[in-house]
């Protein structure tokens, strides 16, 4: 997906402190939250010129109140589950596509319920000094969203993950690989495996208010060599701050497609 854009965001925490989390980042952090732990998130986006191949539209997207979840089930497992109550695509441009929308003549903008996920972390190794904290995620994506109206791919997806995170002084360093085995849209009975990556950095500016500079690449890459419509690469940069203001972990950041 092409697309530069600005994200705004906030999450409530409780009643644990966010020990693991790393909004506004997507890359996923290897700590887990503390058993018996719940942590909530709630947040918003706004993308410029986001593409949705199968659809042919692209526009400026909103995505009002990105949820997420997370229970601390035991020291070394975290169940999650995230999800988008809506998403608002004002419709800028309209290509030909495999999937025709269902808009009504003129109609200059669509919206649809994000796709609920459900994931489960695992830890393998803890941070000690001589090596970083590992954990393994698996996540099932959920077919909740409607193909006509644009927006998303009413596909069942699955991905799995390696984690891994260290820090120094400062500084915290993450990364992830693993792999996502997506349905095909655009054909019967076919799938495509794609890798999938990300790498983050937080830094911490400000000691006494807990201020984070956070920065990072995420994405995914299709594998087939071939253009995949609904499976297809996307990339992009974040970058932003995260700070604790009254016992709430707030961040904000920008974002670019590339």
């Amino acid at each position: 997906m092409k697309a530069l854009g600005y994200f705004l965001g906030f999450c409530l925490l409780f009643p644990i402190p966010s020990v693991g989390q790393e909004r506004p980042l997507r890359t996923a952090d290897p700590r887990l939250i503390a058993p018996g732990g719940v942590m909530a998130e709630v947040g918003f986006e706004v993308l410029q010129d986001a593409e949705f191949p199968l659809s042919g539209l692209a526009g400026d997207l909103v995505r009002v109140g990105n949820l997420r979840v997370r229970f601390g089930l035991s020291p070394r497992v975290e169940i999650q589950l995230a999800s988008t109550v809506q998403n608002f695509l004002d419709i800028e441009v309209q290509q030909p596509s495999l999937v025709t929308p269902a808009l009504a003549p003129g109609e200059t903008s669509t919206n649809d319920f994000g796709d609920l996920s459900l994931a489960t972390k695992i830890l393998l190794l803890k941070e000690q000094a001589s090596r970083p904290a590992v954990s393994f995620l698996w996540a099932v994506e959920l077919p909740n969203s409607n193909e006509r109206k644009g927006i998303g791919t009413n596909t069942t997806n699955f991905f799995a993950s390696v984690l891994a995170g260290k820090s120094y002084g400062r500084m915290r360093l993450l990364g992830n690989i693993g792999i996502g085995i997506l349905e095909s849209p655009a054909e019967t009975f076919d799938q495509n495996d794609v890798l999938t990556y990300g790498g983050a950095a937080l830094y911490q500016v400000h000691q006494k208010r807990n201020v984070n500079f956070v920065a990072e690449v995420q994405g995914r890459a299709n594998t087939r060599g071939l253009p995949a419509v609904g499976t297809e690469s996307r990339s992009q940069a974040r970058y932003g701050l995260q700070w604790f203001w009254r016992g709430v972990r707030w961040d904000v950041a920008g974002v670019a497609g590339l």
